[in-house]
Formats: C-alpha cells, sequence, structure tokens
C-alpha cells in the first residue's frame, strides 16, 4: 500500500522518531547516502511561491541521487486544465515521488487519493508536516530528547503550522500552550481540536489554546513563533493585524519568562518587530537559521521512508 504524508498525523511517534534518527544519520554522514534515490525523480507541484521549501527538496533530492523537477501552477491551477484525478493518474507514470504546496487542502487530498506514487504535502491550509519533521529533528539536536518538555505558541492560531504543532506535540504526549487572540479567525479549527483531544487522551498532552502571551510562556523549554501576514492576506490589513497580534509578540520579557534555557524558534520568513522582535530572533537563544537547515535533513528522511528506503 502507498503511504502519503499529508498531515504530521499520517504518522505514528515510532514513525517519526525512525524518521527523524535517520534524518540526524544522513546529516552526519551524507556520502553514504548519496545514491539511495539513483534514478528516482520528485514532482515537486507549487501553487504558493516557495524559498525554504523548493530549495531543500530540490537539493535533497540531488544530495540523495536523484533528480527534482519544479512544476508552477500559478497560471494554470491544479484541477482547472486538467482535472486532479488524471494529473496524479499520469504524472504516477513518469515519477517516483509527488509534493505538492497548496492552497486548499482538498487538492493535496485527491492527489493523493489517485496517486499511485507517495504524495508529500509541501504545505496546505490544514498542515505543514515537512517543516514539523524539520522542527522536531532541531528540538532533539538543542535538547538532546522529544519528550518532558513544555512548548509555546504565539501569535496566529488559525494556520497550517500551529495546527500540525498541535498535533505533534499530542502525538509525543508533550505540554504545548497555544497564545492567540480571542476570535475564530484567529484560533484553531474545531476539527484540528477533535483530533489533538482524541490522541492526547491516549498520549497524555496537555494542548491548551489561551489568550495570555505571559502565561504561556511560563516555564517553557521552547517559544515558537510564525508569520502574523500569511499568504493570502491583503497589505491593508497589516496594520490591523499588527495591532491584534502585538500582545503576543516573542519580545525579551517573554523569553526572561520561560525557562533560561529556552530556545526560539520561527518557521520563517520573520519580520522583526512583528511576531518577535530583533533581539529575540537575532540573540543566542534564536535557533531559527538550524531549523530552516534541518528541512533539509529532515525532507530527506521522509524521501527515504515513503520510497521504503530504510
Amino acid at each position: 500500500m502507498v503511504r502519503h504524508l499529508l498531515k504530521i498525523s499520517d504518522l505514528s511517534k515510532a514513525e517519526i522518531k525512525k524518521i527523524i534518527n535517520k534524518a540526524l544519520e544522513i546529516k552526519q554522514n551524507p556520502h553514504i547516502f548519496d545514491s539511495t534515490l539513483k534514478g528516482e525523480t520528485l514532482l515537486m507541484i507549487f501553487a504558493k511561491p516557495s524559498l525554504r521549501t523548493r530549495i531543500s527538496f530540490e537539493v535533497g533530492m540531488q544530495q540523495l541521487g536523484g533528480h527534482a523537477i519544479f512544476y508552477s501552477i500559478k497560471d494554470s491551477p491544479l484541477g482547472k486544465k486538467e482535472n486532479i484525478h488524471d494529473t496524479a493518474k499520469t504524472a504516477s507514470r513518469f515519477v517516483n515521488l509527488i509534493a505538492a504546496r497548496v492552497f486548499k487542502r482538498q487538492d493535496v487530498r485527491d492527489l493523493a487519493q489517485h496517486a499511485e506514487v507517495p504524495v508529500i504535502n509541501m504545505l496546505d491550509d490544514f498542515a505543514h508536516p515537512c517543516q514539523m519533521m524539520g522542527d522536531f529533528l532541531t528540538i532533539k539536536e538543542k535538547k538532546g530528547r522529544l519528550d518532558n518538555l513544555k512548548i509555546s505558541y504565539f501569535g496566529d492560531a488559525y494556520n497550517n503550522v500551529t495546527y500540525d504543532l498541535m498535533r505533534i506535540a499530542a502525538i509525543f504526549g508533550l505540554t504545548l500552550d497555544v497564545a492567540c487572540p480571542v476570535g475564530s479567525e484567529y484560533t484553531p479549527e474545531q476539527e484540528v481540536l477533535d483530533e489533538v483531544s482524541q490522541i492526547s487522551k491516549e498520549t497524555g498532552a496537555h494542548i491548551n489554546v489561551i489568550h495570555d502571551a505571559f502565561k504561556a510562556a511560563k516555564d517553557s523549554d521552547v517559544l515558537y513563533t510564525d508569520s502574523w501576514m500569511s499568504y493570502g492576506i491583503p497589505v491593508e490589513k497589516e496594520e490591523e493585524r499588527r495591532k491584534i497580534f502585538i500582545p503576543f509578540q516573542v519580545n525579551s520579557q517573554i523569553m526572561e519568562t520561560a525557562k533560561p534555557d529556552a530556545i526560539f524558534m520561527n518557521c520563517l520568513p520573520a519580520k522583526r518587530g512583528y511576531e518577535q522582535t530583533a533581539e529575540v530572533i537575532d540573540g543566542p537563544q534564536s535557533i531559527v537559521f538550524d531549523q530552516a537547515e534541518n528541512r533539509l535533513h529532515g525532507q530527506k528522511g521522509i524521501m527515504l521512508f515513503l520510497r521504503d528506503k530504510f
């Protein structure tokens, strides 16, 4: 049966740990894996722009001995000129992996439903599993463990990164405080809350949505934030959103409320003076560029896992 990765909870805790451990092995000894995917091809379908995602997947596939094809559907949206069923079926005859970065969750679900090769969600409006794999790889490097941690997230919680952060924290039985403004447009969807609640019953995780940044930061091992201006937010909304989110900015006072050895993460792109201050993101507790680099290694692990190469 073909495995797909559409959200991080498509994987078990054991599988996530297995991929992270393999990614660490690849990172430490890249030459051992430089022909693992020799002769194989990854098709990358992009509806949304990207820097880290495109570069890390292309470089990763090349370093594993394979080849990556970038295909933009900006001017020819997925499912418009040719339906998704036919796109998935046709591409499956040519390539070994399909990855998609799209606006709508249904598009990547439809691709996976009809593809005969593994489909990787590079981002949609519901999940960002590749980001989580890189993030937890980085946390393991920095903290030496993936258990007994408190994570706090600050800002816009109505987004893909927050959703998968909640899922993976639940899978690992962690405490996660999501600090965000009041309002349905800023808080996680009920479907995500229900899923996370169900996972937490089995793992003992404590996933909380709260509206107090300092309460969230208290005793945290990891502080995490994301852009206040996601793709699709009009420029004229920027000042309004800044005012709404400024109480959830990660600044030096928030960092001081966390544990002394806490680390700061942002999946990038970042805007200094918005979701975090410059002194935080450029400070000694920030690991954002290690986090960005680990997208490469985490995604190598994902591709090898889905291709049943370990």
